[in-house]
């Protein structure tokens, strides 16, 4: 039965390994970090100047938190609010290469490095999304993997050999 809300968007049918979704860019400003750091990550080095300054990462510096979560707002934007989604599962391999400090702008590819039908649930498969999200100097700030559910057009197609969930 198909889902009338998702029903013009892209399926799993639809995607294919390797392809590349490019996101847009995000300017990160002094405002954000604080409104972020004081609800989310009231770390001094993501609150205070001086104290940014003196630290480790030499300047007011975006929380790691706020850099995914910007990074997934732009996926939503440029992928999956595209798509017939479902929702996350979780993501994984999450590294932090660099800060992202005030002023920095933040864009990046995502990569679909997987798909696999749910056995359990034939009317969804799973993509599996290869972050990499970078700064105005093209320097490597974020990746991570995350797994997101989507819906399939036809739950009746058969499974392919590759299909193990």
């Amino acid at each position: 039965m198909s889902n009338p809300v998702t029903a013009d968007r892209r399926h799993f049918e639809d995607l294919a390994i390797d392809e590349v979704i490019t996101l847009g860019r995000v300017t990160v400003t002094k405002r954000m970090i604080i409104d972020f750091a004081t609800e989310f990550d009231p770390l001094p080095f993501h609150l205070d100047e001086a104290a940014a300054r003196k630290s480790l990462l030499g300047g007011l510096a975006a929380s790691g938190w706020q850099t995914a979560g910007l990074s997934l707002k732009l996926l939503v934007e440029a992928f999956l609010s595209k798509v017939a989604s479902g929702g996350g599962l979780g993501f994984s391999d999450l590294k932090w290469r660099r800060p992202v400090m005030k002023g920095d702008s933040i864009t990046g590819t995502v990569t679909i490095s997987a798909l696999r039908r749910s056995r359990s649930h034939p009317e969804r498969g799973i993509v599996t999304l290869d972050f990499d999200i970078r700064n105005q100097k093209e320097l490597p700030v974020m990746t991570m993997r995350l797994a997101n559910l989507v819906e399939l057009r036809d739950p009746t197609a058969p499974f392919a050999d590759g299909d193990k969930s």
